[in-house]
């Protein structure tokens, strides 16, 4: 069974090849050099060459901020390419799960956002992500929209990865503290993906639609942030204060949602997924990136 990866250099689509497939599983994953998603004409020539059970395209415009002044290219990567995609795949049969993001919401309200309640972008990255979602939803009916929050890893960059950067360069730390959501692993996710994926694969009636996958639990941008250097003083690093500030103390070109919690009960319901405390899941992170806990008496939460 061949399965083509959209996006494989990225957080999600590395943890993705790192999935223990089952045996048989030949997983595909050309890079930006190889196949421009944005190109009609190459990405039906590369879904032409083999017979691919599933595509999970994981690619995107992620610079949330750059994007307000890169308003085509946002669209360009994350509207055209998923309609270029969910076209070609609904022509060849081939089930689409696509990621998508919190940002498509308005980040009002202070409980879980379900898959069907309203979506009101505030941001041309959440804009560009709901018109992706709608190309996705509206061209090939066999598709999962997963939508997600807050990931990270230890590959490429992210907020784990800056705040262990900060904590080693300056002697304290200031955190917006009133902008909420759910921390989430992009190994959690991709094993998530690769369920999803291997089902529609398998299952010509497997659930299908929209749904939220996140670890469980959510903080704030602080109280993450004084997780990450708790779990690093706790493996040898260095142990600096981390205070919250408004979201008013700190502008930036886009607006970011002060709600980004996702409910996962659809994805529980359709596919069986329960994801683990992000507590847990910032400890593996943890552990590959600084060491395991130094004293074995202290422990992460798990």
């Amino acid at each position: 069974m061949d399965l083509l990866i959209l996006g494989g250099a990225g957080q999600v689509g590395t943890e993705l090849q790192a999935v223990s497939w089952p045996a048989g599983t030949r997983i595909h994953a050309p890079g930006r050099a190889e196949l421009d998603v944005t190109d009609a004409a190459a990405v039906a020539a590369v879904l032409a060459g083999r017979p691919y059970a599933a595509v999970v395209n994981t690619a995107a415009y992620t610079a949330v901020d750059k994007a307000e002044g890169e308003v085509a290219e946002a669209w360009r990567l994350n509207a055209l390419a998923p309609a270029i995609l969910a076209a070609e795949t609904a022509r060849l049969a081939i089930p689409l799960v696509h990621v998508s993001t919190d940002y498509v919401f308005d980040g009002s309200g202070e409980g879980a956002y379900e898959p069907d309640d309203p979506i009101d972008p505030r941001s041309v990255y959440g804009a560009s992500k709901a018109a992706g979602e709608l190309a996705v939803r509206t061209a090939n009916p066999r598709h999962a929209i997963v939508r997600t929050a807050w990931v990270v890893s230890p590959h490429r960059g992210n907020f784990v990865k800056t705040m262990l950067r900060l904590a080693a360069e300056r002697d304290a730390l200031t955190v917006v503290d009133d902008q909420h959501g759910c921390p989430t692993s992009a190994a959690d996710l991709a094993a998530a993906l690769s369920t999803i994926a291997l089902r529609l694969a398998g299952d010509e009636v497997a659930p299908t639609g929209t749904f939220h996958c996140v670890n469980g639990g959510d903080t704030t941008w602080c109280g993450f942030a004084q997780a990450i250097v708790a779990g690093s003083v706790r493996r040898g690093g260095r142990n600096v204060p981390v205070t919250g500030i408004p979201t008013s103390a700190y502008p930036t070109p886009a607006r970011r949602p002060a709600n980004s919690r996702l409910s996962t009960r659809s994805l529980e319901a359709a596919y069986g997924l329960t994801m683990r405390p992000w507590q847990d899941a910032l400890a593996d992170i943890l552990d590959r990136l600084v060491g395991p806990v130094s004293d074995p008496m202290e422990k992460d939460h798990r």
